[in-house]
């Protein structure tokens, strides 16, 4: 009766375990882990298990619950203890089991008590069977109950002193002594046990190997004062020369000295003790190889472990691959890659085969170091010697997704997948995170159906990676179904998917759209506006036009107790820009001085905008020269030296393109705010053959794709996410691409469009007024005689009829072949020189009205437009 609960128990775990090799039969590999998460599902509570061939006497033996193990009667009594008042009966509580339980079940009881910490109903318990006759504690009893008092601190070790004595003394053997010096050393008070341990050879009591570890383990821990190191290798000498076989040190006792000498940073007593190990018989296992590498790094000689190991390959003792990984993660973690990969070669030269996490450890190493051709290298050997597993496909997607690699981490999820290897939901996420820094919408919603397709539950970080997306893409609505998608499917949003929504809408200048999510966040889920809620609000109002509420968003924020950082201060500087006040501007680029070494591009590229738009020339100049001469950042030098025109032929511009490649790994947030502020510079500045250049860039990153749409029935230019600089470069562009097309005697669309603004603002007539729409409409009519004008149906689109159209194809027409590129020129004027006045003459300040009243003359045409 006493041992068939643990045979059950032993007999459950072996049953269970086949199950898991039924699901690969009954699932392929690609979708085995749903079977498993349906398995973890399942409910609790209890199981009773039955033994085939158990006779019927010993079916009460035979149930078992699942939460420890124990025997129906000793979970009857656990309950009925557990249940009774400080001064209820115990003696009532056996009164049903008297003749049933044995000491073993007591046992189990003392154990249940001990993991919940109850000392007190121990204590009881113990104190009640010392007084009977058939339930008298032995030593195994007592052994546990000191075992439960001195876990409860110092203040019970007296009680563990009355348990101990209320044993004979010809009773008592080397339990009950471990058990109490054990007590004592786990309150470190190994002073006492050390006492105990010479009190127990005095009473003519042997110790077994375990007692002296105990005491071993009390004094390598103390720390007030520390024991000597020669007082350990005392105890250990002792171990060694008694002849008993039951005292002979053994992994435990070797492992509790090597640990105390990693802490002492004993590199000669850790290799003394290594030897001695091998000597003896005694492998060491992983934690022995993590304190000998611990031991030489606080010593500061790792490669004398490289060297003990070499010798121990070369007598037959190679240390496992988790010896080898140790010592490579010591390199690591001071940056030593040399060292590290060393240990590799050395691994595989000892003949220990390296295994994936020995693989990962470099992966890693290389990732943050940015040394990503070495990463693919690597990646490249690993697959040759050891599969590939999850965790090392989680590495990859985390270093090349923080690289910038955005579609190499699609490329090599779809690679995992050929490769049969199980994504799980941290994989997942971590693409999905990929995908959203690099605008990759389209995987984002294949990883998502792949997700969904194998039963996972999409977390709130896979979408907020889909949310980011597609806002990247300009695609607000199809953000915002997947925003509310997530509620229906039970996974909240967290302040990093509000946030992730806020910036998509932040940089098309949606700023009511973006108002009302920080609405929506704040008073329906509770959450505060973070730093991240801030910044995206000043863009949205700088991108707007609505700059003073851009300040006024930067001031809570300072009330809010956010300290700002480059990104709040280069949005507060931008809009100071945009209303073109300098001294403000001038005070916000040295308090951005003040706190980075080097302010970034983007905000060298605003002040140098709004200087050239008030013909401040030689403040340009003098900016100019101080990024070409920074000498802390060779970026700044090359745009410098490009914007003013030294890197035009082709060997110099491939340095000007891995400037720009650069940029772009940094993800499609900062790589808009990059390209437009270098846009809007170089347009100012006079330099449109280089912008053209710098624009064709950003398209082949993938930025910008909602800038040029044909169709059968509308070509389209939409720049309502470009700076003014940047969306009269696109639209130079796209008027040049419109006169080849006219030229060409292309089917003619309905109408040719340009979007300078989207969402709530298309419907309002102020939208004429804002600096993109004012400053395109009048470009675009003074470049083709008012041939462009804004619809009633949409206030946000400057849109030229298909009747136009043919005007200006007639046009072309009958130039007889004039040698002209397009409608706009091209080129790259010469730098203003000081004083020069090109954007602050009193003729610069019409804002487009003169062209309003040509919009009579086609209104009665777009009443066969609004179908379309």
């Amino acid at each position: 009766m006493v041992d068939a609960p643990m045979a059950l128990v032993s007999t459950t775990a072996t049953v269970a375990s086949p199950s898991y090799h039924y699901c690969d039969l009954l699932f392929p590999p690609a979708r085995r882990w749903c079977c498993r998460a349906r398995r973890r599902g399942g409910g609790g509570g209890r199981v009773a298990v039955v033994a085939a061939r158990a006779p019927r006497e010993a079916a009460a033996a035979a149930v078992v619950v699942e939460n420890g193990g124990h025997s129906y009667e000793v979970e009857s009594l656990i309950d009925r203890l557990s249940n009774l008042p400080p001064r209820g009966s115990i003696a009532r509580c056996l009164e049903t089991a008297r003749h049933r339980l044995t000491l073993q079940d007591f046992a189990a009881v003392y154990r249940e008590f001990s993991r919940r910490g109850d000392w007190q109903r121990s204590l009881r318990l113990f104190k009640y069977m010392q007084r009977q006759s058939w339930c008298r504690p032995d030593e195994h009893i007592h052994a546990i109950v000191i075992g439960v008092l001195g876990r409860q601190g110092p203040a019970l070790l007296d009680k563990c002193l009355e348990v101990f004595h209320d044993l004979p003394s010809e009773s008592r053997t080397a339990l009950s002594y471990t058990s109490l010096i054990a007590a004592y050393a786990r309150n470190a008070l190994h002073e006492e046990a050390r006492e105990l341990l010479d009190q127990m050879k005095a009473s003519g009591v042997a110790p077994t190997a375990a007692t002296y570890n105990t005491v071993l383990a009390a004094c390598a821990r103390a720390t007030d004062p520390p024991v000597p190191f020669d007082m350990l290798l005392g105890l250990f000498a002792e171990m060694r020369h008694d002849p008993s076989p039951s005292v002979r040190p053994d992994l435990t006792t070797y492992n509790t000295l090597l640990a105390a000498a990693a802490v002492r940073a004993l590199s000669d007593q850790s290799e003394m003790l290594l030897r001695t190990m091998l000597e003896a018989g005694v492998l060491p296992d992983t934690a022995s190889y993590r304190h000998i590498v611990d031991a030489f790094a606080g010593a500061g000689n790792l490669s004398r472990v490289a060297e003990l190991f070499a010798e121990m390959a070369a007598t037959g003792h190679t240390p496992d691959p988790s010896a080898y990984l140790g010592l490579m993660e010591a390199h690591t973690r001071v940056g030593a890659t040399a060292e590290a990969v060393a240990v590799l070669r050395q691994m595989q030269a000892d003949g220990c085969p390296p295994t994936a996490a020995t693989y990962r450890v470099l992966l890693d190493l290389y990732g943050r170091q940015g040394r990503f051709d070495g990463v693919r290298e690597l990646f490249r050997e690993m697959r040759t010697t050891v599969p590939p597993d999850t965790a090392t496909y989680n590495v990859l997607f985390r270093v090349f997704g923080d690289g910038g690699f955005f579609k190499e981490v699609v490329e090599l999820f779809q690679d995992m997948l050929h490769s049969e290897v199980e994504p799980d939901i941290d994989t997942c996420e971590n693409v999905m995170v990929a995908c959203g820094r690099g605008g990759l919408h389209e995987d984002a919603r294949e990883v998502l159906d792949y997700i969904t397709t194998e039963g996972m539950v999409p977390t709130a970080k896979a979408y907020t990676g889909l949310v980011e997306a597609l806002g990247h893409a300009a695609m607000y609505e199809e953000a915002y179904v997947a925003f509310n998608m997530m509620t229906e499917i039970g996974s909240l949003p967290t302040i990093e998917t509000y946030n992730a929504l806020a910036n998509a809408f932040a940089k098309g200048g949606l700023f009511q759209e973006a108002e009302a999510i920080f609405s929506r966040m704040t008073n329906n889920a509770a959450i505060q506006k973070d730093k991240d809620s801030f910044d995206a609000l000043i863009e949205a109002y700088c991108q707007g036009a609505q700059l003073d509420d851009a300040v006024k968003a930067y001031m809570e924020m300072r009330k809010s107790r956010f300290n700002p950082d480059e990104r709040s201060l280069e949005g507060v500087l931008n809009a100071y820009c945009i209303a073109g006040v300098i001294d403000e501007s001038k005070e916000q680029f040295e308090e951005l001085q003040s706190m980075v070494t080097v302010p970034s591009i983007i905000a060298y590229c605003m002040m140098l905008s709004l200087y050239a738009r008030n013909d401040r020339w030689t403040d340009a100049y003098d900016l100019l020269e101080e990024m070409k001469t920074n000498h802390a950042s060779s970026t700044h030098q090359v745009i410098a030296s490009m914007i003013k025109g030294e890197y035009d032929d082709d060997s110099n511009w491939q340095m000007v393109e891995y400037v720009l490649d650069n940029s772009n790994l940094e993800g499609c947030d900062y790589s808009l705010r990059f390209f437009n502020a270098l846009l809007d510079v170089l347009w100012w500045f006079g330099q449109k053959g280089r912008a053209a250049r710098v624009l064709d860039q950003a398209l082949k990153y993938g930025l910008f794709p909602e800038l040029f749409r044909d169709t059968k029935l509308v070509w389209s230019a939409d720049v309502h996410r470009m700076s003014v600089g940047g969306s009269l470069v696109a639209v130079s562009v796209w008027l040049n691409k419109l006169y080849d097309r006219l030229k060409g005697d292309e089917d003619l669309p309905q109408l040719a469009s340009v979007v300078v603004l989207r969402g709530q603002m298309e419907k309002s007539t102020v939208t004429r007024g804002l600096p993109i729409a004012k400053v395109v409409y009048s470009f675009l009519n003074d470049t083709l005689s008012s041939s462009f004008h804004y619809p009633k149906w949409n206030k946000g689109r400057i849109i030229c009829l298909k009747s136009q159209l043919k005007k200006l194809q007639a046009a072309i027409d009958s130039s007889n072949g004039a040698a002209i590129s397009g409608f706009v020129p091209m080129t790259n004027s010469h730098l203003p020189s000081p004083g020069s006045k090109l954007y602050t003459r009193e003729s610069q300040a019409d804002n487009g009205s003169a062209h309003l009243t040509d919009e009579t003359l086609v209104e009665e045409k777009e009443s066969e437009l609004l179908a379309l």
